[in-house]
């Protein structure tokens, strides 16, 4: 047995060839082994420098969008009381303060080192969770299996170095309850934030852009910027259903001018008004702009914070392009032309202290006035659209891994299989962003809020990260506790200052998280305890073969596919539909779609069968497996792909059976079943139909719960159950092919 042939067990026959043997191990885990899954990561090391550099071009316009529109406001939001400086000496100090808040946070950390943390290529807060859950068994919902570890882009390679440390700690981890839950909350929260920062930045941008219009217009009020404002704003939301399907190639050209107007117009500033504003690279300014000021430079980081605005959107982004793609492009095109952009304002406003509350537009020439303005508005709408297309991502990554209700997710782009849009969120977040403008008509307090969502998640990608280095990377704990004390200190101090400002408008993105996180955890909770019910009361194998047994119950033609989430034994529903309905369809699948914390899984891999004893019963166990990307196909094409792998299954459970009766009897025996011969009672069984048994359980508190979990369970749960869409709608499935079956599962 020692022997191999393309990855399996071996031996040698009565003639002295080899023979593979098949060893008694689930359906299609024996392809797994073979098949290639190459992680869009895998594809892009292969890739060559020329698309690399294509690829740093379409990233322009859909990463830097939110980033690059920054100076559009920040030092309106940092000088907002009086909209004149007192002391030029000020500005030094908040442009050494920006210099290093974009070198340190966005240029070092993000682009440098969490860029390496992608799962698979793809980045963001669900992304790194995903890929800690896969390695320390963290989840709270307990349907692990060992199959889901043979695809390719499931496992982790990590180095050999301080392996002790980390497996110690991994250990710890997988003990604790309390640091699951944590882990959870740090997904849900950090999406939540997000989902703020979707809404906050289509006002702050939009506002900001259209402002610049008072500039050489002063006798328009503010009313006309609102109402020019909303107008773009709900035609931005009205577009979205057409997708973004070409959205790296038709936005860069405008954002990679924008970085050009931008930068060249800072150093036409710095020429003309005054270039020694370049000495704010001395980190003295930073000390002396504090010794100074006191609590007042303090208060003033909440919008010193700013300039990094969108800044996750690198990482959030990275499945679509590439780790060298982005560093190119943001350290030879956007970096520097912020720096620029900066410090040409800043140079400016030496000259012109009383225009820092129109310092962007008050510093262009004269003859590039209305270009730059038009590309100004151009770029915030672009800079909208990329966190709007971010929360659309974000909530279908949530619902596929069970934190979110059930809702219509459109898969807009063939060639992008991340953009999608979601008609709910959407019109959801336009009611919002409507409102908030309607209410607010300037972006001072809307800056106040932006802020906590940007630290926020910062915060949470920071420790995220720190621990991907502990258990995963291994590496050194110095490193460690220097990218953890030095990142996180530096994000805890700019939280602490945006958080002053909660009354004027932080409790905006607060509130806003605040309802989500309760919508995700409150559906993530009782969607645990259903499966935790069905796990404990899932029915026995004796009761199978009973049923199997009694000729009173009826073998209907026609495959019946019994969905539940369960991926380990039969559902109690099971039980509860015999009872009421003694009949069977002549092929019977128990069928689980499980979301695994992969960004896809292939085709050939995703199905995964189980006989279930006795063999005549012609039941199967079938998991069906999804990554967090990947998009569930019209039923039609479902039940072609499911057929079609059952019939491989069936060979090859058929070939191992009839191995095992040879090695037991040493010849074949009359009970060997012919594989051809339950293949073609497949085909006629899919040739008279396929219905779809969809349990419907209602969920309710046992009568001792307390009263917190009965408002919760009974509730909350229901109400959002009852307001969202069911099973059927999302899998589009023909309502004369549906049968409900309805139960009581008490947790």
């Amino acid at each position: 047995m020692a022997d191999t042939v393309e990855g399996f067990p071996a031996r040698k026959d009565g003639q002295g060839k080899i023979q593979k043997v098949f060893s008694r191990i689930d359906s299609l885990q024996l392809e797994a082994g073979r098949v290639s899954n190459l992680s869009n990561n895998d594809q892009q090391k292969k890739a060559n420098w020329g698309r690399h550099l294509i690829l740093a071009f379409q990233c322009v316009g859909v990463v830097y969008g939110d980033v690059g529109t920054s100076p559009l406001y920040v030092y309106n939001t940092v000088f907002p009381t009086t909209g004149s400086l007192s002391n030029t000496q000020d500005l030094l100090g908040v442009l050494s303060l920006i210099y290093y808040t974009l070198t340190l946070i966005t240029l070092i950390k993000y682009c440098f080192i969490v860029l390496y943390a992608n799962d698979n290529g793809d980045g963001g807060t669900f992304a790194v969770y995903s890929k800690i859950c896969r390695y320390v068994k963290v989840s709270l919902i307990p349907n692990y299996q060992k199959e889901d570890a043979t695809l390719s882009n499931y496992s982790v390679d990590v180095p050999s170095w301080n392996t002790k440390r980390a497996q110690y700690i991994k250990e710890i981890m997988e003990h604790s309850r309390v640091v699951r839950v944590a882990l959870f909350m740090c997904a849900i929260v950090g999406t939540s934030m997000v989902m703020a920062d979707g809404v906050i930045t289509p006002v702050t941008s939009v506002l900001s852009a259209v402002g610049g219009i008072l500039v050489p217009v002063p006798t328009r009020s503010q009313g006309v910027v609102v109402g020019v404002s909303i107008v773009i704003l709900i035609l931005l939301f009205l577009f979205q259903q057409f997708g973004t399907d070409k959205v790296g190639f038709t936005f860069s050209p405008i954002i990679l001018l924008w970085f050009a107007f931008i930068g060249g117009i800072g150093l036409y500033n710095l020429i003309k008004y005054d270039y020694t504003v370049l000495r704010a690279v001395n980190p003295y300014y930073i000390y002396d702009y504090f010794r100074r000021n006191g609590l007042a430079a303090y208060y003033s980081l909440g919008g010193v914070v700013l300039c990094i605005t969108g800044t996750e959107a690198m990482f959030a982004d990275l499945g679509h392009f590439s780790v060298p793609a982005i560093q190119i492009s943001f350290t030879g095109v956007v970096y520097p032309a912020l720096l620029l952009a900066y410090s040409g304002q800043a140079s400016y406003l030496t000259k012109y202290p009383g225009n820092v509350t129109t310092s962007f537009y008050s510093s262009i020439p004269t003859p590039l006035f209305w270009p730059q303005f038009v590309i100004s508005v151009l770029a915030a709408i672009i800079a909208s659209q990329a966190m709007i297309s971010a929360s659309f991502a974000i909530i279908s990554q949530s619902q596929s891994l069970g934190c979110f209700p059930r809702i219509k997710v459109v898969h807009t782009s063939k060639k992008y299989e991340g953009q999608v849009y979601i008609p709910e969120v959407n019109y959801a977040l336009m009611v919002t962003t409507v409102a908030l403008t309607a209410i607010f008509q300037n972006t001072v307090a809307i800056n106040n809020a932006y802020g906590i969502c940007v630290v926020t998640v910062m915060i949470i990608t920071t420790s995220l990260v720190s621990l991907i280095m502990l258990v995963i990377w291994k590496i050194s704990i110095i490193w460690i506790s220097l990218f953890f004390v030095i990142f996180g200190s530096i994000e805890l101090f700019y939280l602490s200052s945006a958080v002053t400002k909660f009354v004027q408008g932080g409790w905006i993105p607060l509130a806003f998280a605040v309802i989500l996180v309760t919508i995700m955890w409150t559906w993530h909770y009782v969607h645990t305890q259903r499966y935790k019910f069905e796990l404990e009361n899932k029915v026995s194998s004796d009761y199978i073969r009973d049923i199997v047994a009694d000729p009173n119950i009826n073998r209907v033609p026609g495959i019946g596919l019994l969905c539940s989430d369960l991926v380990q034994g039969i559902p109690p529903i099971f039980s509860h539909y015999i009872s009421n309905i003694p009949s069977i369809h002549s092929v019977l699948v128990f069928l689980s779609v499980k979301q695994i914390p992969v960004s896809t899984v292939a085709l050939e891999v995703r199905f995964l069968f189980r006989q279930v004893e006795p063999r005549e019963s012609q039941m199967f166990r079938c998991v069906v497996r999804y990554g967090y990307k990947d998009v569930v196909v019209k039923p039609e094409d479902f039940e072609e792909e499911l057929v079609k792998n059952l019939k491989e299954f069936v060979r090859n459970e058929n070939f191992m059976h009839n191995e095992e009766l040879l090695n037991s009897s040493g010849q074949f025996s009359g009970s060997i079943v012919s594989a051809e011969d339950e293949t073609q009672f497949i085909d006629k069984a899919m040739e008279n139909g396929v219905v779809y048994l969809l349990g419907e359980p209602e969920v309710i508190t046992t009568p001792n719960s307390s009263f917190f979990k009965r408002f919760i369970v009974n509730y909350a749960y229901s109400f959002l159950r009852r307001n969202f869409r069911q099973a059927k709608d999302l899998m589009f499935i023909p309502p004369t092919r549906i049968l409900k079956v309805g139960m009581v599962y008490e947790i």
